[in-house]
């Protein structure tokens, strides 16, 4: 499957986001800065520049309802942008952190948002009419290490984190006064930062958690070049590993309830499907790459030496180096983040990826037979 559209955009892209109309993508160029470009008929152009964090900023979401937008940065602060005429406002949420904010995701009803951080702790933030500002309510001493990911569950309750312990927990958020007790649901008789679930599968960091359409399937990933998947979540839940020979993935998308893409290390994007009997796979790498020998130089030479100490395998010797090869594909480097951009009765149809090469690259997955599923 090839990209449909290939944006350059800047040298480095860290987190992207798109507007609800799909007309403007929000960009941190791996600076304290977000740069938002509007499509033309010919080419992309800046139209805002957002300038109020102080270092880089680490996540970024747009949320589809109130044309919202939020950022979290290594400087411990998150701002809610609004939209005024012709200008992007700020407003400033106190985050009580003590460490950088890593990452960010509105949920689903946009009535709060959480934000992952380097402290230890998860941050959800939710609009106090009241006193007419931005409050944040703390998730402790549940983490061992970074908040990686976060993801919200259909539910707009439970919430998923990964964290460079190694665990992905899922927490209920229910806030007296935002959400409301739904009759026939048991999430929202839990009582606030609650802990429903420990998954103890990777044995590295873990990265890019997110929840299928339903709510009934959860993956995320480990820096250990493996995915894992969880059914039924809850006190017995039912959990499979898939291993990959590629490199680690950083982020997944559930493109539906059987497939999933993750995107990372290897600069394409890795398609998984489920099969009739719930048995998860790798199927393919989405971008056809070729694989073009490097010229012969000290770095290659470096890296070929430590591959052959490395790579060989316990019962196989290997007299032989081959040269180092860049990866000539779509994406040329790091691949940071995916997001949906068009959805068709619950199934992904288009998405957008953006990486450290500075680009977003939309990817159309209608018309392909092996993503009907």
């Amino acid at each position: 499957m090839a990209a449909t559209a290939v944006h350059q955009l800047a040298q480095c892209i860290t987190c992207h986001a798109w507007s609800p109309d799909q007309t403007m993508v929000a960009i941190c160029p791996n600076s304290n800065e977000v740069h938002i470009y509007k499509s033309s008929p010919d080419k992309w152009e800046q139209v805002h520049v957002l300038q109020k964090h102080d270092q880089i900023i680490s996540g970024i979401d747009w949320s589809t309802g109130s044309n919202k937008i939020v950022t979290v940065s290594h400087d411990r602060n998150s701002y809610v942008w609004n939209q005024e005429a012709s200008e992007w406002v700020p407003t400033l949420v106190i985050l009580r952190l003590n460490r950088a904010a890593l990452c960010v995701q509105w949920s689903p009803k946009e009535n709060k948002f959480a934000v992952g951080s380097g402290a230890k702790t998860v941050c959800i933030c939710y609009y106090e009419q009241e006193n007419n500002w931005w409050v944040s309510k703390l998730i402790r001493k549940r983490h061992n290490s970074s908040v990686t990911g976060v993801a919200w569950h259909p539910d707009n309750i439970l919430l998923a984190t990964t964290s460079t312990d190694g665990k992905c927990r899922i927490f209920s958020t229910f806030i007296k006064g935002v959400d409301s007790r739904d009759a026939g649901t048991t999430s929202s008789d839990l009582k606030f930062g609650e802990q429903i679930v420990q998954l103890d599968l990777s044995f590295s960091w873990a990265f890019g958690v997110k929840w299928s359409p339903s709510g009934n399937t959860l993956a995320y990933v480990g820096h250990n070049s493996m995915i894992y998947f969880v059914d039924d979540v809850g006190p017995s839940p039912s959990a499979q590993s898939v291993a990959f020979s590629d490199l680690p993935l950083r982020d997944v998308l559930f493109v539906s309830e059987r497939m999933v893409i993750g995107v990372g290390f290897d600069c394409s994007p890795m398609f998984f499907t489920a099969d009739e009997r719930g048995v998860w796979n790798f199927v393919k790498l989405l971008d056809q790459r070729k694989l073009v020998p490097s010229s012969t130089n000290y770095g290659s030479q470096l890296s070929g030496a430590f591959g052959k100490l490395y790579g060989q395998s316990k019962n196989i010797s290997n007299d032989t180096v081959e040269p180092s090869r860049s990866r000539v594909g779509v994406h040329s480097n790091l691949i940071t983040s995916i997001v949906p951009l068009k959805m068709v009765d619950g199934a992904v149809k288009r998405f957008s990826t953006s990486g450290l090469d500075g680009r977003v690259v939309v990817w159309d997955l209608e018309n392909q037979a092996e993503f009907s599923l």
